[in-house]
């Protein structure tokens, strides 16, 4: 139960005005310490978040950054606030707030892991490229790191950010949440899978800011460029942390 005394949530969203509110409100029956981060948002986002402090704490600025900026900017705050874990799930009604306790509990069996959600990946209206890319993303996952998870994709996860403070990221948008799986796995941090629920609007009514041919560009390179990692450092420190406890 000791861990969970250090959670808080964090939800990065961009132009989500439409669908946030009630996302914050069920989130907020789970956790109270709830910070949100509005990612340059033009649309009525601000002023739906002021009307929540101080429920909420919010992280804003008026260019918009990428997801992957947004959630380092929450994890640094998190971090000098003093919590150890963050739960990360996205803005547009896609992940169930009453997931959360399930987060909760896998912390309180598994100290110090990364808690990855696990979707059904044949939902009803899931667009078939979400497969696809997750399983794609789950190839490269292995190559990068030996390991094998059966969703790498997903954004609903629960980090130790207590484990990320001298983390140096090389991206900034949507590949960001693969660099820091990866990295943390390199760091032998345990990845503890959860199955999750997760709500995919009918086409024409789902909100997403994924650009398919340049974010899929982004993941590809990536990947090309942590491969490279992997053979020069991710590999060897793999085996250098196994043989040092060992030892």
């Amino acid at each position: 139960m000791a861990e969970r005394d250090s959670v808080c949530v964090i939800v990065p969203t961009y132009n989500n005005a439409s669908v946030i509110l009630p996302v914050l409100e069920q989130t907020l029956k789970y956790c109270k310490d709830l910070i949100v981060v509005n990612d340059g948002s033009t649309d009525n986002t601000a002023g739906i978040l002021n009307k929540l402090i101080p429920k909420i704490q919010v992280l804003s600025y008026e260019k918009n950054k990428g997801k992957g900026y947004a959630l380092a900017q929450a994890f640094s705050f998190a971090r000098h606030k003093g919590y150890r874990y963050a739960i990360t799930l996205d803005s547009d009604g896609q992940h169930f707030p009453d997931d959360i306790p399930s987060f909760l509990q896998a912390i309180d069996e598994n100290p110090g892991a990364v808690i990855v959600g696990s979707r059904l990946l044949k939902q009803e209206h899931m667009p078939k490229e979400n497969t696809f890319a997750n399983r794609f993303s789950n190839f490269w996952f292995a190559v990068h790191t030996g390991k094998r998870l059966p969703d790498t994709q997903t954004g609903y996860r629960m980090y130790p950010i207590y484990r990320m403070d001298k983390m140096r990221l090389l991206t900034s948008r949507y590949e960001t949440e693969l660099e820091i799986l990866v990295r943390l796995a390199w760091k032998k941090v345990p990845l503890i899978p959860l199955p999750v629920n997760v709500y995919y609007a009918p086409p024409g009514e789902r909100i997403t800011h994924f650009r398919k041919g340049r974010d899929f560009l982004r993941i590809s390179l990536l990947n090309t460029i942590l491969t490279f990692v992997a053979i020069l450092y991710g590999y060897p420190s793999m085996l250098l942390r196994t043989w040092l406890r060992r030892s």
